[in-house]
């Protein structure tokens, strides 16, 4: 008898797993040490304005005869606006542009620490406002498009109620504005998020901070489980490029102004203000009914971060009878970036956007 209970019938098989798994990891170590995952953040552009640190890119047209309407985007504090732009062949920014969209995107850059005291206002009135202009005053146009990103979006609507003489339609896409809602964890800590406590010990908070937070929200599935599924894949090359592009962008976080977070999670988080009708930005009350320029508002079903609850009541908010609100079956990063990114979401925009 086998005093290691060995059955001899199964251990030749269980030696060919074995040299599989390794022979699958040195493929993998291989891959890693031979990796480019450059391609991210690849559309052609230029910068055409700057105001402080803030930088307005303009997109190379892909048509002969783009919209003559353009259109800025408005992406969020929090990350970096080329997740829009995260490879070649699942661009949703090369998808507008190839429906024959102009495109303008505001960079908020990385702050640093003489910024910390920039208000909303600033970002909004200011910053905004400056680039919006400069796209005016190019086109010698008296209105544009506006298509606002996650929290980007919640100022873009704030932009558009307070200036609604320079919008010519609107694309709201993952857009939080009713914060009462409890779905989802980032919307529960909100409310008790001892924030003011946070930015007086970082001035600036960190990207790496904010970063852990979102982690938090599904510790297993960003921590855990996606890295067992890249042990899974890593003798694939296109897989391991497309997983280091994504992490590239998750960990590329600027640090979040101490004053505008501050403003943003009382206001938003805690007071649900802006959904309210009593938000202020320059002493002037925010009316969302002010809106009545044409406006598309998307929303992911299955969305972690914004969820669907905090996104669907700018619908009723806003004073546009030219209104449409479209849910996909997808995530907030998925929205831009899967399959149905491509097939549906972006064609939707163009399509939108082309009527006006």
């Amino acid at each position: 008898m086998d005093p290691f209970n060995r059955d001899p019938f199964h251990m030749g098989e269980n030696f060919n797993k074995f040299f599989e798994t390794n022979e699958k990891l040195l493929k993998g170590v291989e891959n890693m040490m031979n990796l480019d995952y450059s391609g991210y953040d690849a559309t052609e552009k230029e910068v055409v304005f700057e105001i402080d640190r803030v930088k307005l890119y303009r997109y190379k047209p892909k048509v002969a005869k783009p919209n003559a309407v353009p259109t800025m985007i408005v992406y969020a504090l929090v990350n970096r606006y080329y997740m829009m732009d995260i490879q070649q062949d699942r661009s949703f920014i090369g998808n507008l542009l190839e429906g024959g969209q102009d495109l303008y995107l505001i960079d908020w850059g990385f702050p640093t620490k003489d910024m910390q005291y920039l208000r909303m206002e600033d970002y909004i009135n200011v910053y905004m406002d400056a680039c919006m202009n400069f796209i005016l005053e190019e086109h010698k146009i008296k209105k544009a498009n506006i298509m606002g990103i996650c929290q980007g979006g919640t100022f873009s609507l704030i932009y558009s109620a307070l200036h609604p003489e320079k919008i010519n339609a609107i694309v709201s896409l993952v857009t939080p504005l009713d914060f009462s809602t409890n779905d989802g964890l980032l919307f529960r800590w909100g409310k008790d998020l001892p924030i003011e406590k946070i930015v007086e010990a970082y001035g600036n908070v960190p990207g790496d901070f904010m970063n852990l937070g979102f982690l938090m929200l599904k510790p297993f599935d960003l921590a855990i489980d996606k890295y067992v599924k890249v042990a899974q894949d890593i003798d694939d090359p296109q897989k391991m490029v497309n997983f280091m592009r994504m992490e590239k962008w998750i960990f590329d976080s600027p640090a979040q102004v101490g004053a505008t977070l501050v403003q943003f999670v009382n206001d938003m988080y805690k007071e649900n203000k802006l959904y309210k009708g009593t938000f202020e930005l320059d002493g002037e009350v925010v009316d969302l009914k002010k809106i009545t320029a044409p406006i598309l508002v998307i929303l992911g079903l299955k969305d972690n971060q914004v969820p669907p609850a905090a996104t669907r009541p700018i619908i009723d908010a806003v004073g546009s009878k030219d209104k449409e609100l479209v849910e996909y079956d997808t995530g907030h990063i998925g929205l831009f970036v899967s399959g149905k990114s491509q097939r549906e979401v972006a064609p939707k925009v163009v399509s939108f956007l082309n009527q006006y």
